[in-house]
């Protein structure tokens, strides 16, 4: 058994989507990012490849590479988890936190759980997610951006 652990940060911006674990989320800012900005799916990349001690996202999509442009993170966690089966582990399950003051994320996070599971292509009894807001404090609680951290458990 390994575990790894994920965390990302992006900045919230207007004229931008807001993309939280695979599920487009109705609100007038989106996050700053050279991909979709997905901190939900980047912090769980993070924590499989942590786990498998394959690097990190940026390793294996470097923001420097205009290859990944633009791309949906959804791509990110398909080969995250295509390098962690190749690498001969199994995804026991995930633990992820998304922390924003807004918007309100509990409606969405049936959806989210049911998409990363599709993506990782487990159980979503496999998937734990919350959200919680940071009181007000630091640079969530003055909506200036979003943060995720999430947690993996593989199996060799």
């Amino acid at each position: 058994m390994r575990i790894g652990f994920g965390y990302d940060v992006h900045p919230l911006v207007k004229g931008r989507e807001l993309w939280l674990g695979g599920v487009r989320i109705e609100h007038p800012y989106g996050l700053l990012g050279h991909s979709d900005a997905d901190v939900l799916i980047h912090a769980i990349c993070d924590a499989l490849f942590g786990a498998a001690n394959l690097g990190d996202i940026g390793s294996n999509f470097p923001d420097s590479d205009d290859t990944y442009k633009n791309y949906e993170s959804q791509y990110f966690l398909r080969q995250a988890m295509f390098m962690v089966r190749q690498a001969g582990y199994q995804l026991e399950n995930i633990d992820a936190t998304v922390v924003a003051e807004q918007p309100i994320l509990s409606p969405y996070i049936p959806e989210m759980k049911k998409t990363l599971a599709q993506l990782m292509g487990v159980l979503v009894n496999d998937v734990s997610l919350k959200a919680t807001t940071s009181e007000k404090l630091g640079f969530t609680g003055r909506k200036e951006g979003i943060a995720a951290y999430a947690i993996a458990l593989l199996k060799k």
